[in-house]
């Protein structure tokens, strides 16, 4: 079991007379700037000077200016922007005005584990991962509730990196749910492998080829939708909850008889196969030099997927269906 840490265990006082500066102010970064002021912490948001998040974080009571002006006045640099994006910001507007001793901070591992940034010797290097998407956790702590995350050093140039992060996860209220401990090659690829194989990938695949499958052999699409798709939620909700046994004693007996046996074989040992070569590709760095690549060429092939992704006939039922069911808040 790694190192978990509580707010016990972290000093706010650290960050007492330092200013923090958030680069960016996206779903993580509006998150991080408003947990840490109302935490009573001097915060700055860097964001370039056209971003239209400018007049978004003034209206919220916050500082803001260029990312080069906010990394000179900040003693904590936490960079909140897409991974595709951070080497060329480092370089141009963070990476010359850092200060000596300063605390340089990730909210994942990717651009310092496989090397897009590489920070020099005087400054911390850490990283706080929250595990939720940011408008959650900012909800979570308004309601007086933290959300786990993730805490690893990579450097630690005063002796004190630790504590200092353990204070900026404090900040945003990560330390009431517990931060455990880990590197930053773990966070990294444990994290790109989750997106690629369950949480995005494996799971997108799974509904829509199952629906497909059913929509082939004559199935109204509607029907399909509602077995492969809707009920999905009512699934996860019940896992989330308590795990496969509180899932399996939840649903009817045919169910989970129908899960013990065939499952493993939908799921078979060719798909394990599949998963090890995607988990390969992201421990050697292949996945991770691809996608730089496909943003440094403009994105042709992503941006392909993308538009064949959103004209799936799953998507079109959908839309039709979750009209229905106002109750959900529905999204277009």
């Amino acid at each position: 079991m790694p190192n978990v840490y509580y707010d016990k265990d972290a000093d706010l006082d650290l960050l007492k007379d330092k200013t923090v500066g958030i680069i960016g102010y996206g779903s993580q970064g509006h998150c991080h700037a408003l947990n840490l002021k109302d935490n009573g912490q001097n915060v700055m948001v860097g964001l370039h000077s056209t971003s239209r998040s400018r007049d978004k974080a003034k209206e919220a009571g916050l500082a803001v200016g260029d990312v080069d002006e906010v990394t000179r006045e900040s003693d904590l640099v936490m960079v909140l922007i897409p991974d595709h994006v951070q080497p060329g910001v480092y370089r141009e507007q963070i990476e010359p005005n850092l200060k000596p001793d300063s605390t340089l901070m990730f909210a994942h591992g990717f651009s310092i584990h496989y090397k897009q940034i590489v920070p020099p010797a005087n400054v911390n290097v850490s990283m706080v991962a929250p595990k939720a998407p940011g408008h959650r956790m900012r909800e979570m702590f308004v309601d007086g509730i933290g959300v786990p995350a993730l805490l690893a050093i990579d450097q630690d140039a005063t002796g004190t990196a630790k504590e200092t992060t353990l204070a900026y996860a404090k900040g945003i209220g990560c330390t009431g749910a517990g931060v455990l401990e880990c590197s930053f090659k773990d966070e990294t690829e444990t994290d790109l492998f989750g997106e690629q194989t369950a949480l995005c990938g494996g799971i997108t695949s799974l509904i829509k080829t199952a629906f497909e499958t059913l929509v082939e052999a004559g199935y109204p699409p509607e029907l399909a939708y509602f077995e492969c798709l809707h009920e999905m939620k009512l699934i996860v909700d019940l896992i989330y909850q308590g795990g496969f046994k509180y899932m399996r004693y939840s649903v009817s007996d045919t169910a989970e008889y129908g899960d013990y046996s065939r499952g493993p074989g939908v799921i078979d040992e060719h798909v394990r196969d599949n998963m090890r070569r995607t988990l390969k590709d992201i421990q050697d760095g292949t996945f991770a030099r691809e996608w730089m690549a496909e943003n440094d060429e403009g994105r042709p092939r992503f941006n392909v997927m993308r538009e064949d992704a959103t004209e799936h006939q799953i998507e079109e039922v959908g839309r039709s269906l979750r009209r229905m069911m106002p109750w959900m808040n529905p999204v277009e």
